[in-house]
């Protein structure tokens, strides 16, 4: 049976997981795409179902099937991609970081809290501490990580919670005012610092920091990206490891 209309209750629960209210509600998140759909079955997250454009035809087995606009009213992309799937968001408590990991204090972005999360699991760092963020698993961000959001473990709570959560990890903290990267050491397990792009760090941020550390750049440049720059920084600090 095809849903076509865009008031079916599946239809209305699946949309709404486009608001961080009622992903937190449910305890969800939306995925979309074959590609990412994929990525996301062989991740081991659970998936709760799922759905299909009625003109979809590729391998997966969809758990329910939609006409194409209401397909749209719940994908949040302006050109679905005919899957999508409903996950399960993971439950992670905030613990200290195995191996040097990543804290994003107030990344508001939600294109560069996913670009962030898809650097960092290339990179290597699989331990990510979100402080007054962007959802990571909103739309934007998921899409925006490209599957990366899947392999990270990803920890959300308030700025003391992280902070006690690192206490004894050196902080290195990215800011202009601080020792050229290219030239700077980084010791064996650290946390990186990324702040907010046009705030920086928080004040409890910077003042904990062992380091801090900043990419050179021309006279015209004041500044980078966030996701660019924190993207510079994750393999600057681990360049010992991929020479």
């Amino acid at each position: 049976m095809v849903i076509v209309s865009k008031n079916n209750p599946l239809v209305k629960e699946l949309a709404a997981l486009k608001e961080k209210k009622f992903r937190k509600e449910r305890g969800a998140f939306l995925v979309e795409g074959e590609k990412m759909v994929r990525e996301c079955l062989k991740s081991g997250l659970a998936v709760s179902r799922v759905i299909a454009r009625e003109d979809y035809r590729g391998e997966i087995v969809p758990d329910a099937v939609l006409g194409q606009d209401a397909f749209k009213a719940v994908c949040d992309e302006k050109t679905p991609q005919r899957l999508l799937a409903e996950v399960k968001l993971p439950q992670t408590e905030l613990r200290a970081p195995q191996a040097s990991c990543l804290l994003l204090d107030g990344v508001s972005d939600p294109a560069n809290v996913g670009a962030i999360v898809r650097t960092a699991v290339a990179a290597g760092y699989r331990e990510i501490y979100c402080v007054s963020c962007a959802d990571p698993y909103s739309p934007k961000s998921v899409r925006a990580s490209m599957s990366g959001v899947f392999f990270a473990t990803v920890m959300q709570g308030s700025r003391e919670e992280a902070l006690r959560s690192l206490a004894g990890v050196p902080l290195i903290a990215a800011d202009m005012n601080g020792e050229n990267a290219f030239a700077f050491s980084a010791p064996p397990k650290f946390a990186l610092c990324i702040g907010n792009e046009g705030n920086g760090l928080s004040q409890q941020v910077s003042e904990r920091a062992a380091y801090t550390v900043k990419i050179p750049m021309g006279e015209h440049t004041e500044s980078l990206n966030a996701a660019v720059s924190a993207g510079i920084l994750m393999y600057l600090l681990k360049k010992n490891l991929f020479c």
